[in-house]
């Protein structure tokens, strides 16, 4: 079977990607220009233009008229759905943060999912973990996650860090989409926020990617009357 050739400009994203996953490119760092990257990997100025522009497209950098590129830092973006750690949000309001953990499993995920996370078998990591702020629950976190990505997720304690904590440590955030709506909830989530049939919840669906491969899907449920969105803009 004849191997599959990348095009060129896939090697240079990687390239890109590499230095900032090994470290030695971090958050805010200069990244090389065109120029730079036509001369260090020999090729064209158009595929080197290809691959930061897919790259800022993405997420990953960042571009600064006048400066140059820089590595995006998606975990302090000025969005009212930035990516933060919910127990790091909950302790900086200066309140208690607390999880139970109703489910740790391996589990055959929905055809839909599966297709989601790129899993020909199906098969993925689920989780089930309520999130607690001063004993009121605020947050219901399901997610599935991709053993391809982050192949130790059933050994974490996640009564000690949070899923999110950890898929950043082992698989950094390339790309990220969310879906916001409001629905009433299921029995489930209901109950483990303690709310009313009736009651609203807001979900936020969140899809990330990591080293080119799609790592997790997570529904993250919230008490309406406990949680809003907020962010400040400036044109």
């Amino acid at each position: 079977m004849n191997a599959v050739v990348k095009p060129l400009y896939e090697l240079v994203k990687n390239h890109v990607l590499g230095r900032i996953r090994s470290g030695e490119l971090k958050p805010g760092a200069r990244v090389e220009s065109e120029y730079e990257l036509v001369r260090a990997l020999k090729v064209s100025r158009m595929t080197a233009n290809r691959a930061l522009r897919e790259l800022v497209q993405s997420g990953v950098l960042a571009r600064v008229p006048g400066s140059g590129t820089f590595v995006a830092d998606l975990r302090s973006a000025a969005h009212p759905l930035q990516i933060r750690n919910i127990a790091a949000e909950i302790q900086g309001r200066g309140h208690v943060h607390r999880a139970r953990v109703m489910l740790k499993e391996l589990v055959k995920c929905p055809a839909e999912i599966a297709r989601l996370l790129g899993l020909s078998d199906g098969l993925a990591f689920h989780s089930l973990i309520v999130h607690h702020e001063n004993e009121a629950p605020l947050q219901v976190e399901e997610r599935f996650v991709n053993p391809f990505v982050a192949p130790d997720y059933m050994s974490v304690d996640f009564t000690r860090t949070t899923p999110h904590e950890y898929l950043m440590a082992v698989a950094p955030l390339e790309r990220v989409e969310h879906v916001v709506r409001a629905m009433a909830p299921n029995p489930t989530v209901a109950s483990l926020l303690q709310l009313e049939l009736s009651e609203p919840v807001l979900l936020i669906e969140r899809t990330t990617w990591s080293q080119e491969l799609p790592a997790s899907f997570a529904c993250l449920y919230h008490a309406g009357s406990r949680f809003e969105l907020r962010g400040v803009f400036s044109i």
